[in-house]
C-alpha cells in the first residue's frame, strides 16, 4: 500500500512486491510446465462462480490474497487451450517466451497508436518480416489488430474505399448511387458476412458460393454470380478467399481466385486467420500459391504461430489506399518535425483504434527466439498429426471418416443408428472427461467431431489418448 497523502499506485515497499511478482511468475510457470498434469477442461462449481458476484471491493485487498484467488478460483478453470489436448477450435496455445515479453509490454505500457517511439518500430520490423514472408513490395502497410474478424472488416472498408472513392466516407454509401456486392465461399468463417454487415453494406450485400468437393469455392459459380449481379445493375467489388477453412481447413484456389479479381476488377481479399502463416513451412508454403497477389490479407500471430492472445494481423498491398481508407488527422493529433509528436504517419491513421497496446513485442520475441524454421516445422508438425489420426480412424471400424485433412482439421464420428444424438454426447463426455476437448460441427449433414491440431505442445500420445477415448465413451453409449 501507499502511504495516505500519495495518490499514487505503486507500493511503499518494492522489495515486497518484487518478491510476490517473483511467486506469481514461479506459479504461471509451473502451470505451463505442468499442463498434461491437468485436465483439459473441467466443469465450474456453483460456489467458484458465486465469488464472481461480489459487489464493487471499495477497500484494498492483499495482493497475496488476490494472488490465490487467481490460483484456486480462475486458473484451473479456463478454457485449456494451452493444453496439448485442446484440440476443438482453432486457438493457438501461446508459448512461454511470449509470455515473459507480454509481461514486459504491461510493465513498459506503451500506446501504440501514435508518437515518435522505439516500439512503433518494432511493430514495422514485423512487418517488415511479414511484407517478405508474403512476397509483398516495400510500400505495404500493416497493422496489428485483435484478430482476423477486425481484419476482415478493415479489408472491406478499405475495398469500399477503392471501389468509390475517398468520399464515400464523408457522404455515405447511398451518396453514390452503386450497390455493391461481396463474395466468398459457403465454407469461409462468419465474420466475413459480419464486415459486410458492419461496414454498412447489409447482409444481402454478400454471396455465400457453394463450395466443390474440395471444399473450395467453386469457381465457375462464382464467375456466373458476378456476371449475373452485373447484369442485375449490382457492382461486384470484392473476393474474400480462405486459406485455411473454418471446418476443413482448406485452401482455396488462390491463383485462380486472383485472375478471377484482375480481369473482374474486385478487390481480392484472403482470411488466413490460421492459414495464412503456413508459409513459413516450406513443406506447405507451395499450397497457398497466389496468396502474393492478394490486395489484402488477414492473419493472427495467436493461432498456428503461438504468440499469446492477442495478436492479429491486416496487410494491404496498395498503403496509400489504406491511409486514405482511415486517416482522420484532429487537432489534439497534431504532427510535428521533431519531439514526441514526429513519426507521421502513426498507427492510427491506418486502423479505428488511438489506443493500442504493444502486441508487437510478444510477436517480435517468438520470431526472435525460434526463428522461422523452428516455427515452420512446428506448423507442418501439427500437420503431420491430422494425417496420423486420419489414418487410425480410416482402420478403425467403428469409425467413419466425414471429411479428410485438408491441412490440420480431421472430421469424423463414431457410427451409431443415432448417429447425432451420440456424437453431440460423445463431445460433451469428452470434455467432462478432461482428456481432449475437441468440437461439434455438421458436415454434409451429419454432426461430426471436429479435431483442429493447432497446439504445439499436441503429440502422438495426445491424438492416442482422444482417439481411444472417443473408442471407450463411444462403446459405452451403445451398451
Amino acid at each position: 500500500m501507499t502511504s495516505k497523502d500519495s495518490h499514487s499506485l505503486d507500493p511503499d515497499d518494492w522489495q515486497a512486491l518484487r518478491a510476490q511478482g517473483h511467486l506469481m511468475l514461479d506459479d504461471i510457470v509451473d502451470y505451463m510446465a505442468n499442463l498434461r498434469q491437468r485436465p483439459v477442461w473441467q466443469p465450474i462449481p456453483q460456489h467458484k462462480r458465486d465469488i464472481f458476484t461480489e459487489p464493487l471491493p471499495t477497500a484494498p485487498t492483499d495482493l497475496a490474497a488476490v494472488h490465490d484467488s487467481f490460483m484456486q478460483d480462475i486458473l484451473p478453470y479456463a478454457a485449456g487451450n494451452t493444453h496439448p489436448g485442446f484440440m476443438g477450435w482453432v486457438q493457438g496455445g501461446g508459448n512461454p517466451v511470449g509470455m515473459l515479453a507480454e509481461m514486459l509490454a504491461a510493465g513498459l505500457n506503451a500506446n501504440l497508436g501514435a508518437r515518435d517511439q522505439m516500439p512503433l518500430e518494432v511493430e514495422r520490423q514485423v512487418l517488415r518480416w511479414v511484407r517478405e514472408l508474403f512476397g509483398f513490395p516495400d510500400t505495404a502497410t500493416g497493422l496489428f489488430v485483435t484478430g482476423s474478424s477486425m481484419a476482415n472488416l478493415m479489408s472491406v472498408l478499405v475495398a469500399r474505399t477503392a471501389a468509390l472513392g475517398p468520399q464515400v466516407r464523408q457522404h455515405g454509401l447511398a451518396a453514390g448511387g452503386k450497390r455493391l456486392t461481396a463474395y466468398t465461399s459457403a465454407g469461409a468463417h462468419g465474420c466475413i458476412a459480419q464486415a459486410v454487415d458492419l461496414s454498412g453494406l447489409g447482409f444481402d450485400a454478400l454471396r455465400v458460393i457453394p463450395m466443390n468437393a474440395q471444399h473450395q469455392i467453386d469457381l465457375a459459380a462464382l464467375q456466373r454470380t458476378i456476371a449475373a449481379d452485373r447484369q442485375q445493375g449490382f457492382t461486384p467489388f470484392f473476393i474474400a478467399g480462405s486459406a485455411g477453412t473454418v471446418n476443413h481447413g482448406a485452401i482455396d484456389d488462390l491463383n485462380a481466385l486472383a485472375d478471377i479479381a484482375a480481369s473482374e476488377g474486385l478487390w481480392f481479399h484472403i482470411d488466413g486467420a490460421y492459414g495464412a502463416l503456413a508459409m513459413l513451412s516450406g513443406e506447405i508454403a507451395p499450397r497457398l500459391q497466389g496468396i502474393e497477389r492478394a490486395d489484402s490479407i488477414a492473419f493472427d500471430f495467436h493461432k498456428w504461430m503461438q504468440v499469446p492472445y492477442d495478436a492479429g494481423f491486416f496487410l494491404v498491398r496498395d498503403g496509400t489506399l489504406h491511409h486514405d481508407a482511415f486517416a482522420s488527422p484532429a487537432a489534439y493529433l497534431r504532427r510535428e518535425a521533431r519531439g514526441l509528436a514526429a513519426g507521421s504517419p502513426w498507427p492510427c491513421d491506418f486502423g479505428p483504434d488511438l489506443s493500442r497496446g504493444f502486441r508487437a513485442l510478444k510477436t517480435w520475441f517468438t520470431i526472435k527466439v525460434y526463428g522461422a524454421e523452428k516455427l515452420g516445422r512446428m506448423i507442418a508438425g501439427t500437420c503431420a498429426l491430422a494425417q496420423y489420426l486420419q489414418q487410425k480412424i480410416e482402420a478403425e471400424p467403428k469409425l467413419e471418416l466425414l471429411s479428410p485433412a485438408s491441412l490440420n482439421i480431421v472430421c469424423f464420428r463414431y457410427r451409431s443408428a443415432d448417429s447425432d444424438r451420440v456424437n453431440a454426447d460423445l463431445i460433451a463426455d469428452l470434455h467432462e472427461s478432461g482428456i481432449a476437448a475437441p468440437s461439434a460441427t455438421t458436415v454434409n449433414g451429419c454432426l461430426a467431431i471436429r479435431v483442429a491440431v493447432v497446439n504445439h505442445r499436441t503429440e502422438q500420445r495426445d491424438i492416442d489418448a482422444l482417439f481411444d477415448a472417443v473408442i471407450s465413451l463411444g462403446d459405452a453409449a451403445m451398451q
